[in-house]
């Protein structure tokens, strides 16, 4: 096959597809690369569909491989592994917008695997991975609705960067991935500080033209060495049969959908689908497609009833209205040993989340290609054991729960106090209790509760709202828009909008689209009203709790810092290490020195901590006159004693020094090893230090 190329022009350089060199066998191949960044996506279909599925069975595995940066992999067995959590985020990234555009009734597997093969360490391979991944699909003979393309954009001092690198992105105030078809955009995500509703809107506008070209560059390459799609095999399955069945069952479910409380409305409406296999028995007969066929009706009947009722009525099937907020409960302070805790509750959606603070050495260590190892102190874990939505399984860590960690964490980053302020490593886990709907967005809320809980001094409270749209029309004309979605508006809605944020601005955005595209009206709306949601949030949060608490728990570690200087850090270090393990053995601290000066004390308690730090103070600080200092007798002269009052500096006491009446022998008064108190009473010109115990002992006692 010969070698087809196309490139386009996005932000500084050229993003150029390739196919017919690589990986010919697959049912689509493209390598992609953009500068020195490239990746190689190929898709492959199953050879039989399989009838009947009411989901496209479709996997996405985004792998890199550490050759792509010059590097071999760490730990024992020097190969890749299972996958990095970022590599299951790209994966979902790929996932979310390409998904919606493949065909239910072709039936076949479909795999589609972006390998990130080399990497300039400047331009992300995650945007190249997206855009050869629909390139791939769309040149194969699957059939597709697409193609779909990403950019990513950044936002630094002022200006909007269009697929920005690494360095960029650590110094911009906003990075968002856009995903889109030339119609519109269909998912967006990413993170900010704190920026305004009218920027993220901006933001997602500069997108759409290079998401155009993108998609035209990759219509180029189709009529290139496109394959002819393969066949979509059309049901032809009579289901006139269901018509009395729908007849009989409309307004059965129509009432049991509107029954309070989720498990509640689940078991009305399990009680009217046994009603209706009751009384259709004889028609439902033994076909075995026919049980299946009538679970389809039901799930098609839900889904017009909710939308009919949001669209014409403004009325939500547990009674809401379309801008109203589930009720909201906080608590903090609930886990007696635990550093921080909160319970968030919002409707029948419960996060308890935990803050644990640790120190240096239990910062997370990221090994990828992006660059070298890199360290975070800040992390956000995500549970969701079956157990929350009222069933059994197993406790496992999947994709979901990465994903939505993931956007959690984006979500507080923005107002973790930097390492200078609070040397703390911060770990925060949310336990789903209960889940009908934004989990994710719970966990944001009691995940910050709980860091001001801990003590943590965050910057400003943060909360999160999940949005959610209903449309109809071809040019979705009519539309709701909704605040706080339960699980069923998720799963029966256009989009699922999810907005993060503090008073001043946003933080987090995730948004994926069910249908063609949003228009910038629809999602203009949807930040305004998710805007006044997360206001409505964060007020009840703040009766709760409004600021950080002004201490750390008590059984949290105790970090303190200090700095000295650079030609004090050899007498603290001390020959081999000698001074600094022996404060440690002493205090029960870790002390580590930085080679600017700055000492970081890491003690178990307040006690320790506090121990550590005057035993370091007493090496680095300098004698001063007037001072009364307790010393150690270390010698005894004739003529007096020397005593030292700090680590390596001794003064002399001479013996006229140790009373107010004459002293015939010193060891009448001291003796070696002796702890007494001393004034240092002057310092002469060679820096001899003279000392007095008697002006010690009045002064201590005035």
């Amino acid at each position: 096959m010969e070698v087809k190329k196309v490139s386009v022009r996005i932000g500084n350089s050229d993003m150029v597809f390739e196919t017919g060199k690589i990986a010919k066998q697959a049912n689509g191949s493209v390598y992609a690369h953009y500068e020195g960044s490239a990746v190689i996506a190929t898709v492959c279909c199953g050879k039989q569909p399989n009838e009947g599925l009411d989901y496209v069975p479709l996997s996405v595995e985004y792998n890199e491989k550490y050759y792509a940066a010059g590097k071999i992999p760490g730990g024992f067995l020097k190969r890749e592994s299972r996958p990095k959590d970022k590599e299951i985020l790209v994966s979902r990234l790929i996932d979310r917008p390409m998904r919606p555009l493949f065909n239910k009734a072709f039936g076949r597997e479909i795999q589609i695997v972006p390998t990130a093969i080399s990497s300039d360490m400047s331009n992300t391979p995650d945007i190249i991975a997206m855009n050869a991944a629909s390139a791939a699909v769309t040149i194969s003979d699957i059939p597709f609705g697409g193609p779909i393309a990403a950019v990513r954009i950044s936002l630094l001092d002022g200006n909007y960067i269009v697929n920005p690198t690494f360095s960029e992105i650590e110094k911009s105030e906003l990075d968002i991935v856009v995903a889109g078809t030339r119609d519109g955009i269909t998912m967006v995500e990413g993170g900010a500080k704190e920026v305004s509703e009218e920027v993220m809107l901006e933001a997602i506008a500069t997108a759409q033209p290079f998401i155009t070209k993108l998609c035209d560059a990759q219509l180029e390459l189709r009529e290139l060495a496109g394959k002819e799609k393969l066949p979509i095999i059309e049901s032809t399955v009579d289901l006139s049969w269901l018509a009395p069945v729908r007849e009989f069952a409309y307004p059965l479910i129509k009432k049991a959908s509107f029954v309070k409380g989720k498990m509640n409305r689940y078991a009305a409406l399990a009680e009217v689908h046994e009603q209706v296999q009751e009384t259709f028995a004889d028609l439902i007969g033994e076909d075995e497609d026919r049980p299946n066929q009538l679970g389809g009706l039901f799930e098609d009947l839900e889904y017009e009833i909710l939308r009919s009722s949001i669209l014409n009525e403004g009325v939500r099937t547990d009674g809401r209205k379309v801008d109203e907020i589930r009720p909201i409960t906080c608590e903090v302070g609930l886990l007696p040993r635990t550093h921080g805790s909160a319970l968030f509750t919002r409707g029948e959606t419960q996060s308890l989340a935990v803050t644990t603070l640790g120190t240096a050495s239990d910062e997370q260590m990221f090994d990828t290609i992006d660059g070298e190892k890199s360290f975070s102190s800040f992390m956000l874990h995500y549970n969701f054991p079956p157990y929350s939505v009222g069933e059994t399984g197993r406790l496992s860590t999947g994709r979901r729960e990465i994903g939505h960690g993931h956007l959690a964490q984006r979500a507080l980053e923005a107002i973790i106090p930097s390492k200078d302020v609070f040397p703390y490593t911060i770990r925060v886990v949310s336990e789903i209790m209960e889940s009908n709907g934004s989990s994710s967005m719970a966990s944001v809320c009691g995940g910050c509760l709980s860091l001001m809980d801990a003590g943590v001094p965050i910057k400003t409270p943060v909360a999160g709202i999940a949005m959610g749209l209903i449309t109809e029309g071809a040019d979705y004309s009519k539309y709701v828009v909704l605040s706080d979605i339960l699980g069923e508006e998720d799963h029966l809605g256009d989009m699922d909008f999810k907005v993060t944020g503090s008073r001043e601005g946003i933080t987090a955005f995730q948004m994926d689209i069910k249908i063609a595209g949003v228009t910038p009206e629809i999602m203009k709306k949807a930040l305004e009203q998710a805007k006044k949601g997360r206001i409505h949030i964060l007020n009840i949060m703040e009766d709760t709790l409004k600021t950080p608490r002004g201490e750390i728990n008590e059984y949290a570690p105790k970090i303190l810092t200090m700095k000295v200087d650079l030609e004090k850090i050899g007498a603290v270090i001390g020959t081999g290490g000698k001074t600094i393990k022996a404060i440690a053995s002493q205090s029960g601290a870790e002390v580590n020195i930085a080679d600017d000066g700055t000492i970081t004390i890491y003690g178990k308690n307040a006690a320790a901590a506090k121990l550590a730090k005057e035993l370091v103070q007493s090496i680095v600080e300098e004698p001063e006159v007037g001072r009364i200092y307790q010393g150690t007798v270390k010698r005894i002269m004739d003529f007096g004693a020397f005593i030292e009052i700090l680590p390596g500096k001794e003064g002399l006491c001479h013996i006229s020094k140790l009373a107010k009446t004459r002293v015939q022998n010193v060891e009448d008064v001291l003796s070696v090893g002796q702890s007494v108190p001393v004034k240092l009473i002057e310092i002469d010109r060679q820096g001899r230090l003279n000392l007095s115990y008697i002006d010690a002992i009045e002064g201590n006692a005035k």
